[in-house]
């Protein structure tokens, strides 16, 4: 959905663009439209803003762009609000109040911002690995805990990521939290990294200036910075994946800050260079227009710190630590291939699009077409009931899985196997 909101009066500081950039004094220059005033978006009955999109594939000049560009296609619901939000192996914000170009943070400014490059396989069964999204992460630890959205990692079969200016290093999930977009992953033999330095997210007001730092079109090296205003707090998104999956995250920070495809997990910092949030959802550059504008909106620091804090204490709840079962298929839902499931007599469940050859599902005899109908006895009725039914198992561990084919309903108890990141 793309259904407009119109903009509410000017909430930020009505200052000359010639004023002082507070980032200064922490060796950070003020970027390029600081000072401008920026546009505030509020909340009206019918009105809705531009459709944001989700930030995390972004194309660099020396790879080929992955199969599947955008993995998310959110929809931001703030009351009356419609977005769409930045995820996975898509696009970031637009804004057309500020600068369009990316300036580059000053000494210090891009401290502990790191790009993040995931890799999936080309087509299910297959060993071979493509890029498949570049995004951004905040170096937490100075022995490589970074955290970033859990949609950058997610579907990754593995995790590549570069201190701009330093070093590469392969990173593994520690544990991640889909249902608030947090990820926390280990970079292997790090040390001695710059990190980034968190804020108080509570003390964030509408109209304070702010900057979105990250991997902005996924070309690495130096961050790129954007500024822009708080224009709204305590927002609420959900986000649906075209695969049938959905989430919603409450409590978001919005910004009119320009932030650009592969700023997905990036920083959003006050003036004193301070991380308040982390950049998760906008508007999308493909229907952004130059008269219209868009908005964006950030995690707020405290909320990714608290699932860090659970991570570390070893998961419960929401999140989901380390390596999760998989099943060795891929699904869609029934509603793509409504014949298929006519012929098959089923009205509830997910369609099998692949099987992984020498897989769980493969072994248990499972072929296509066939719809997964439930996993341990509970129903399935769309990929956002499978995943969650898989991911509460680990590696090794059994399930039973039912399904519907040709032949008829099948029940197989199978042994999981480890899978790409959740």
């Amino acid at each position: 959905m793309s259904d407009r909101m119109n903009p509410f009066t000017d909430n930020s500081p009505d200052e000359d663009a010639t004023d002082h950039w507070p980032g200064a004094t922490h060796g950070m220059p003020a970027p390029p439209g600081w000072g401008q005033p920026g546009e505030a978006f509020g909340q009206t009955s019918g009105s809705q803003p531009a459709s944001p999109s989700p930030a995390g594939w972004a194309p660099r000049p020396d790879q080929e762009p992955p199969k599947k560009p955008s993995k998310w296609v959110p929809l931001l619901v703030a009351a009356a609000l419609v977005l769409t939000l930045i995820v996975g192996s898509a696009t970031a914000i637009s804004l057309s109040n500020v600068s369009t170009t990316g300036a580059q943070p000053g000494a210090g400014g891009d401290a502990g911002i790191v790009d993040v490059t995931t890799y999936a396989k080309t087509e299910i069964g297959s060993s071979q690995l493509a890029p498949a999204g570049a995004g951004t992460g905040m170096v937490l630890t100075a022995d490589g805990e970074v955290l970033t959205n859990n949609h950058v990692v997610q579907g990754a079969w593995k995790i590549q990521v570069r201190v701009p200016g330093a070093s590469s290093y392969t990173a593994t999930v520690v544990g991640v939290d889909p249902a608030h977009d947090v990820a926390l992953i280990q970079l292997q033999d790090a040390s001695n990294l710059e990190t980034v330095s968190p804020g108080d997210s509570a003390s964030v007001s509408v109209g304070e200036q702010v900057a979105g730092i990250g991997n902005a079109l996924g070309r690495g090296g130096t961050p790129t910075v954007a500024s822009g205003a708080v224009t709204g707090l305590n927002r609420s998104i959900t986000a649906n994946d075209p695969n049938g999956t959905s989430e919603r995250l409450n409590g978001m920070i919005q910004t009119n800050a320009h932030i650009q495809p592969g700023d997905s997990g990036g920083a959003l910092v006050n003036g004193d260079g301070e991380v308040i949030g982390m950049i998760t959802a906008g508007s999308d550059t493909q229907t952004t227009s130059a008269t219209q504008a868009s908005v964006g909106f950030a995690i707020p620091i405290s909320t990714a710190l608290d699932v860090v804090d659970q991570i570390h204490a070893g998961g419960g709840g929401t999140v989901l630590m380390g390596e999760r079962g998989y099943l060795g298929v891929g699904v869609s839902p029934l509603g793509t291939d409504p014949t298929t499931a006519a012929q098959l007599g089923v009205s509830s469940g997910v369609m099998v699009s692949g099987v992984e050859p020498n897989g769980p599902a493969a072994d248990a005899g499972m072929q296509t077409p066939a719809i997964i109908t439930a996993i341990d006895g509970k129903p399935v009725t769309s990929p956002d009931t499978l995943g969650p039914l898989l991911h509460s198992h680990v590696p090794g561990e059994n399930a039973t899985v039912t399904w519907v084919d040709a032949n008829g309903q099948h029940t197989e108890t199978v042994q999981l196997i480890s899978g790409p990141a959740v």
